[in-house]
């Protein structure tokens, strides 16, 4: 069981000013390992990243609001990412991880909480090949709550799925872009199936894990047209996080300031980065306005 580096502890001040009730949609909690321990069975173990270590990089940034994602390395156990989301007054919502045997009153006790949905891990770094099928059940017990599906899968795992992803009866939110190859370009068959399937209302993509998909340092030049693709494709459904902490990143750990300026050069218009930033997160996962 590898163990994972820890975030730049030396976070910037963006260049960029976020606007009010701006969201990071995608980031985690991990532990206290004290408190809230990690799964037996996870493939890695990351160093704690806390609730109040994610209120201080947010005040730093800029983030009034943000949706915490449950991570493998805690398994379906999602007590450290609710209590995260019970001391934040409404500002933190979040997406668990189920499995086959919720019962209904559990899931609607996880509504109650901030939970908007679930999250379905298959990177081929930390699980197996997609489970379409499970996907499928889990989602269907939950589909009149509102929730969505939270997919972290590879580019071409959307090319041999398409027909299962486009049939899931909840809406669709990929991860990091599905994880495209950088060096195939823009005119992979991958992304833009991704592009045709973002176009459909019910898909969203986060413009998210930069660090994760480039093959330059930063600032990530190479992912620039793909976001910038993807936005212009449905700019109303799409969302941007963090990430944070970055859990298991290989080589230099990215610096959270400089993943907010990069949002400058996704989206140049500020109209469009607001959208991104408050409008689509607020409509999917049920901010107050």
């Amino acid at each position: 069981m590898k163990t994972c580096q820890g975030p730049d502890p030396h976070t910037k001040r963006p260049e960029i000013t976020l606007p009010p009730k701006a969201c990071d949609a995608h980031c985690h909690v991990f532990g206290p390992s004290n408190i809230f321990p990690f799964h037996p069975d996870r493939s890695y173990t990351p160093p704690d990243a806390t609730k109040e270590n994610l209120k201080t990089l947010h005040q730093i940034l800029g983030l009034e609001r943000a949706v915490i994602v449950q991570a493998t390395c805690h398994g379906d156990d999602n007590t450290a990412m609710l209590d995260a989301i019970s001391s934040s007054n409404g500002s933190y919502k979040g997406i668990a991880m189920i499995g086959d045997t919720a019962t209904e009153n559990e899931l609607e006790k996880l509504n109650a909480c901030g939970v908007r949905g679930s999250r379905f891990s298959f990177a081929r770094h930390l699980s197996g090949p997609p489970d379409l099928e499970k996907v499928y059940r889990v989602t269907k017990m939950y589909a009149s709550l509102g929730w969505h599906a939270v997919l972290y899968l590879e580019a071409e795992d959307i090319v041999e799925h398409a027909k299962k992803l486009a049939n899931l009866p909840v809406p669709v939110v990929i991860d990091h872009m599905a994880r495209f190859n950088v060096i195939k370009g823009v005119e992979q068959e991958a992304f833009q199936l991704l592009l045709d399937f973002v176009r459909n209302e019910d898909f969203w993509v986060k413009i998210s894990g930069a660090e994760r998909l480039s093959n330059t340092p930063y600032p990530f030049d190479d992912i620039i047209p793909f976001a910038g693709a993807l936005i212009d494709a449905a700019s109303d459904r799409i969302i941007w996080g963090t990430d944070w902490p970055h859990p298991n990143i290989n080589g230099l750990m990215p610096n959270d300031g400089d993943l907010v300026d990069m949002l400058l050069k996704y989206a140049p218009n500020e109209d469009t980065r607001n959208q991104i930033l408050v409008d689509n997160p607020a409509r999917l996962y049920g901010f107050e306005t």
